[in-house]
């Protein structure tokens, strides 16, 4: 990938402004600094009562992996969702390279980082507080204890209750140190992103065809041009060569889980924006124009995401190495006919029904009940072809019909109109 530098504009980018398409699940906690009371119910702090309870025990592996294992099987977060990131852009930075990268995995409402020989990272969606940041001591303990880091996240997530998942594709160095590279550095990712400016910093297993992205790949000179050196990165299916994988829990980085951590990342900033747009009408008293009016574009903004109305085709198809696409399609509801919004086309586009599986999450249910009718009514309007306005002409009537017919056997709670029969 060509790229214009000059070595007065490289640098590391600091733990606390940059996010090489990773999640910045916390940082380390402060030397004995004991755990603060966990009053929300998102998955981490219900784990925390269990194992206070004695429910729930955490085993520790007296290896490079720890708690990990045991983590991931409580939390229900699948081992095939692994992601390898090796630029350094975390607070465990000093950590992180291109031979030993860190480790990110995720379900639909925790995310789990890990570097070898750092604390265990992780990010929750909490039903009233938003995003919530804790951090596991690596080392074993009677009694793990997830200690709340909301404070220090906010220097870069932002507040709890306002706060924001990080994503960012990098050119990193030999070392893992992602450069800057003003004005070319590629926007945060998302199904919207041509796959040619995404995963700088990270490894990436599966086939993808003629497409090449930024993944696997070093700037091995960044004093003399900015070009990173993709020979030999495209469609890798091991990374034995690269990584040593017997410190990690699976062999793969895999493509597809990439893909879909991508989508959902945006996702969940969107319903905390939403649901924050909401409270500030709600505070005003209706009265404020310019609130309202940010609610609106809010709920387009969102509606247009949730429909991939402008999400970059895929030119070839896409296949990861890994169960990843397997098994996160087998977690989703469906309906008479065999069919999800969790499952997977990989020939043109990522998801076969282009609407978003978080509709089903817990953090989507807690927008508050105003917001919630209005995006349930605007979406009802365009799935039953009452709207084919703007950005949303280009949802095809086969879609609309199928994700209509879809959630209307499988999700719980919509209003009573979606049961009607419709033209």
């Amino acid at each position: 990938m060509k790229r214009q530098f000059s070595p007065l504009n490289a640098g590391l980018v600091g733990a606390a402004l940059a996010a090489g398409f990773t999640v910045l699940l916390g940082s380390i906690p402060a030397a004995g600094q004991s755990p603060r009371p966990l009053p929300g119910k998102d998955p981490v702090a219900l784990l925390q009562e269990q194992i206070q309870g004695r429910q729930v025990k955490l085993d520790y592996q007296k290896n490079d992996l720890g708690f990990l294992p045991s983590l991931l099987k409580h939390l229900d977060v699948n081992v095939d969702s692994q992601m390898l990131v090796f630029s350094k852009t975390s607070f465990h930075a000093d950590l992180i390279g291109p031979t030993k990268p860190r480790a990110v995995y995720f379900n639909d409402d925790v995310f789990v980082g890990v570097a070898q020989r750092g604390d265990i990272e992780l990010a929750a969606l909490d039903a009233t507080e938003g995003l919530v940041f804790y951090t596991l001591e690596a080392t074993p303990a009677q009694e793990p204890r997830f200690v709340r880091r909301d404070a220090v996240c906010a220097t870069c997530h932002g507040l709890s209750g306002s706060g924001s998942l990080l994503t960012q594709s990098v050119f990193p160095d030999p070392a893992g140190n992602a450069l800057f590279l003003p004005g070319l550095t590629p926007p945060p990712p998302d199904h919207t992103t041509p796959i040619e400016q995404r995963w700088g910093g990270w490894y990436v297993t599966g086939t993808h065809g003629s497409q090449h992205h930024m993944g696997n790949a070093v700037v091995p000179d960044p004093y003399s041009s900015s070009d990173l050196q993709q020979e030999g990165t495209q469609n890798l299916t091991t990374l034995k060569t690269k990584v040593d994988l017997s410190r990690y829990m699976a062999q793969t980085s895999d493509l597809i889980a990439l893909m879909t951590f991508e989508h959902q990342v945006r996702m969940v900033n969107l319903i905390a924006r939403i649901s924050r747009q909401a409270r500030e009408v709600e505070k005003s008293g209706n009265a404020d124009g310019t609130a309202t009016e940010a609610l609106k574009t809010g709920i387009d903004e969102m509606l247009q995401y949730m429909l991939f109305v402008e999400e970059a085709p895929l030119r070839e198809p896409l296949q990861g190495v890994s169960s990843f696409a397997s098994t996160f399609a087998a977690r989703g509801p469906r309906d008479s006919d065999g069919r999800s919004l969790r499952d997977f086309d990989l020939q043109t586009r990522v998801f076969r029904y282009p609407l978003s599986y978080m509709i089903y999450s817990a953090s989507f249910e807690t927008i508050p009940d105003s917001v919630k009718a209005q995006l349930y009514k605007r979406l009802y309007d365009i799935l039953t072809n009452r709207d084919t306005s703007g950005a949303f002409a280009r949802v095809s009537t086969v879609d609309r019909k199928a994700i209509f017919e879809i959630l209307r056997a499988t999700k719980p709670n919509l209003p009573d109109y979606w049961r009607e029969d419709h033209p």
